[in-house]
């Protein structure tokens, strides 16, 4: 499977590399914005607890969705 999705990527052009690559980095930049929203006991912005939990967690849920179009996108 691994050598499969190697290969996929050998195949894409410079541009599309450089897409995937960008793409990954803003799923890595999600998750991680999400979980120091999530986690960060003195956030800067003034959010109830409630409304930081259910933020971050929008955050990761759209992490996960960009993470699901990768793979989709990666497999073509």
């Amino acid at each position: 499977m691994l050598n499969n999705i190697l290969n996929n990527i050998k195949k894409k052009s410079l541009r599309e590399r450089f897409l995937l690559v960008l793409g990954i980095l803003f799923l890595v930049l999600y998750v991680v914005l999400g979980s120091f929203i999530i986690f960060m006991k003195n956030f800067p912005l003034d959010m109830p607890p409630a409304a930081r939990m259910a933020f971050g967690a929008i955050l990761i849920a759209y992490a996960s969705f960009r993470f699901s179009r990768i793979i989709n996108d990666n497999n073509t």
